[in-house]
């Protein structure tokens, strides 16, 4: 009976690392493929923007290189044709890249200023392991801080980011960051990477947390050095002291809308927050652009001027 009992107990603990790694390799090994979370189907048109998107950048970029904890990380500086001591740091979402702010970019060149879109490691041409979920990211965005600030004098910096690239911003903002980042937007970011692999476990899988997202946490932390349960917007969100801009769709479900109110509620910074009504997720600023970029334009001025 006590044999019987401890060989199941060794069948559960084996099975329960299996699927942790399973979990850990779907969606925090960059090769490996993602079409389980986002069902992806080939979109012509959407290809089509990816080109022009590319295009436009190498013809309209300088391409910069950094190094943190010997990772090789790679963006592109886009600088306004006026005279602008304002730079934007735009963060691309998961499995994305750089490529996919170049929209974000052109609006922030027509507001008069210059943009940086940082690679975020696994990504693009930035080296790393394994995908960081913002927290490792991070400290490479203090980084990229560090790199405008030792190439450009007298600047002062927004940071600006969407889904991954929105926890990344909120997740420095409790970090100890330099006097002229003088503001923070973020659009669809999540409230912690447990949290929102909770959702994801129970959306596409039908698992509950325990004890399947325990292994995986686990299994994270041996191979990819972070904690799932530390890498949290809410945690670093309640030391922020810069002001933050916080945006929604409605109808996300990727990251869910819920999320919203549990971000805005734990920063005690100076704060707003912009709700885009029936966008789903990374949709806001095409659902209704108008009223996006005013906000966003307006809250920006707020605080560099």
């Amino acid at each position: 009976m006590i044999l019987a009992l401890v060989i199941i107990i060794l069948i559960s603990i084996i099975m329960g690392f299996v699927v942790g790694n399973f979990l850990f390799d779907l969606a925090l090994n960059p090769k490996t493929s993602k079409n389980i979370i986002f069902n992806n189907d080939f979109d012509e048109e959407q290809e089509k923007r990816k080109v022009e998107n590319e295009k436009w950048l190498a013809e309209n970029s300088i391409e910069v290189f950094i190094e943190n904890k010997k990772t090789r990380l790679q963006g592109y500086e886009v600088k306004n044709c006026k005279e602008s001591n304002i730079w934007v740091i735009a963060v691309h979402g998961y499995v994305d890249s750089a490529i996919s702010m170049v929209p974000s970019c052109k609006q922030f060149l027509i507001f008069g200023y210059n943009v940086l879109m940082p690679n975020l490691r696994t990504h693009g041409k930035s080296e790393g392991k394994y995908i960081g979920m913002g927290w490792l990211d991070r400290l490479d965005l203090l980084k990229w801080i560090e790199h405008l600030n030792k190439k450009y004098e007298n600047i002062k910096v927004i940071l600006y980011g969407i889904s991954m690239g929105a926890s990344t911003v909120m997740m420095v903002s409790g970090e100890k960051l330099p006097s002229n980042v003088k503001a923070i937007v973020e659009d669809c970011g999540y409230t912690s990477v447990w949290e929102e692999f909770s959702d994801k476990l129970k959306n596409l899988f039908h698992l509950p947390q325990f004890p399947t997202l325990y292994y995986a946490n686990l299994i994270t932390k041996i191979k990819a050095g972070y904690s799932l349960k530390k890498a949290s917007c809410i945690k670093q969100l309640k030391k922020s002291v810069t002001p933050i801009l916080f945006i929604h769709g409605d109808k996300d479900k990727f990251v869910p809308f819920y999320m919203l109110d549990k971000l805005y509620n734990s920063a005690n910074c100076e704060k707003e927050k912009l709700i885009i009504h029936n966008a789903g997720h990374a949709e806001a600023q095409e659902i209704n652009p108008e009223k996006y970029w005013r906000t966003v334009k307006k809250f920006i001025k707020k605080y560099i001027f």
